[in-house]
């Protein structure tokens, strides 16, 4: 079972996403293209293409397919009867469904830059602030303490825990946020 607050994390954690209503549902877009909101009673709606959605009705049979005038725009599914683990996944198929493709690409270039040579950032610091980092064009801890905390709590996916994690790793080096 998961709740409003975890479908908020797992937006917000996304390059882009603002928070907002669509018709007084919760609502989240990307570059003004809603991608994911809750209805009133607790059903999150998420636009797929067509073969996510038939994957996701499979999986989650108290779901159902959206459509609007007649053309099938993706999945609703009781916040109640789906896991925080599948939760994530589709807000972010949903994410890449609606990002412009240059802004999906580039967080896919990040992910796959995570464990590649020259990016030494902490493990601990959680994939959301890694993506948030590598976004930014952060892949080393040199790099990241050119930086102001207030600047990198300011990026989506990076919390108190990931600047922490992150000033114990710079302190090792020698190195400090800036000023």
């Amino acid at each position: 079972m998961t709740t409003v607050a975890q479908l908020r994390k797992a937006a917000l954690a996304l390059p882009e996403v603002e928070e907002g209503t669509h018709f007084g549902m919760v609502a989240f877009s990307v570059r003004g293209k809603g991608f994911a909101s809750v209805t009133k009673d607790g059903q999150v709606q998420l636009h797929l293409p067509d073969s996510g959605a038939e994957t996701a009705v499979a999986a989650h049979p108290s779901g159902e397919r959206l459509v609007r005038m007649g053309t099938p725009i993706g999945v609703r599914v009781p916040l109640a009867d789906i896991t925080g683990k599948d939760l994530n996944a589709l807000v972010r198929a949903s994410w890449f469904s609606r990002a412009p493709k240059r802004l999906a690409a580039s967080l896919a270039d990040a992910e796959a830059s995570a464990g590649s040579p020259g990016v030494d950032l902490p493990a601990g610091i959680g994939m959301p602030a890694t993506r948030a980092l590598l976004g930014a064009g952060l892949a080393t801890l040199e790099q990241v303490a050119q930086r102001t905390q207030a600047e990198l709590l300011a990026l989506h996916g990076v919390g108190p825990k990931a600047v922490r994690i992150l000033a114990g790793a710079l302190q090792e080096r020698g190195l400090a946020f800036r000023g």
